[in-house]
């Protein structure tokens, strides 16, 4: 479980991003964060991994081992143990374009494994199994000695995600995924999200901007404005005046 509470971001500039966020996600939940550029969505989901320090209130993360972390103060060995169990995406692939999608998807487990073999990249046969079982997951095997550069952006994006997931994270938050992609391949990324979620259990958190894709794949939707919540509910309970709090005259 994720916790907010009374969670306040204010920038060197004072420019106030979040305000007074009370929020609770569950473990295995897929959601969704709408709302206006400069809303507040990319800074409230950065600092789930603190890549975005809060200014006051508390964020705390519940593993499924029971293992407890105070996000605000989190540093060094137990910061760098959380961020092994968040996976992060954006809009950019982050790939290699120029090495093979098996060893793009191998690289996630760099951080677990000891220096030397990291620096040779040596990888264990258990390891190369669960990295083939991650591409195989999305239907992307008969890529796997592809360089990642030769893909097209749906599936670089998938070959991301596939990354994502052979880190074995508990939690995976995604910064505008789909945002560069037509919709079909958007929809296909998104159908792999809702896959993954329902499949490996794991909690995914998305800030998109296509509300469509929102109310289609997301269990729960999240409305922000402002840095405020203004809506937090279910996406069949979205009415069009909902969407009109949330984006104002822009929807």
């Amino acid at each position: 479980m994720i916790k907010f509470q009374n969670v306040e971001k204010i920038w060197p500039n004072g420019k106030h991003v979040l305000r007074n966020i009370n929020l609770e996600i569950n473990a295995g939940e897929f959601v969704a964060i709408i709302g206006l550029s400069g809303a507040g969505k990319t800074t409230l989901l950065k600092t789930i991994n603190k890549v975005n320090s809060i200014s006051s209130g508390n964020i705390d993360i519940t593993m499924n081992s029971g293992k407890k972390y105070e996000i605000s103060k989190l540093k060094g060995k137990n910061l760098r143990e959380l961020r092994t169990q968040i996976g992060l995406m954006s809009q950019e692939y982050n790939n290699i374009e120029k090495q093979t999608v098996f060893k793009n998807v191998l690289s996630s487990k760099v951080a677990q494994i000891n220096i030397f073999r990291a620096i040779i990249g040596y990888f264990l046969k258990n390891e190369k199994l669960k990295a083939l079982e991650a591409l195989s997951k999305l239907n992307l095997l008969e890529y796997a000695y592809v360089r990642a550069g030769n893909l097209s952006g749906g599936q670089q994006q998938r070959v991301a995600l596939a990354r994502t997931i052979n880190q074995n994270p508990e939690i995976i938050i995604a910064d505008e995924p789909v945002s560069a992609l037509d919709p079909i391949l958007a929809n296909q990324v998104m159908e792999d999200f809702k896959k993954i979620n329902k499949e490996l259990k794991m909690t995914i958190i998305i800030n998109i901007h296509h509300v469509d894709l929102a109310l289609k794949y997301c269990d729960r939707i999240i409305g922000l404005k402002d840095g405020s919540i203004v809506y937090d509910g279910k996406p069949q309970n979205i009415s069009k005046e909902v969407l009109k709090i949330i984006y104002g005259g822009n929807y």
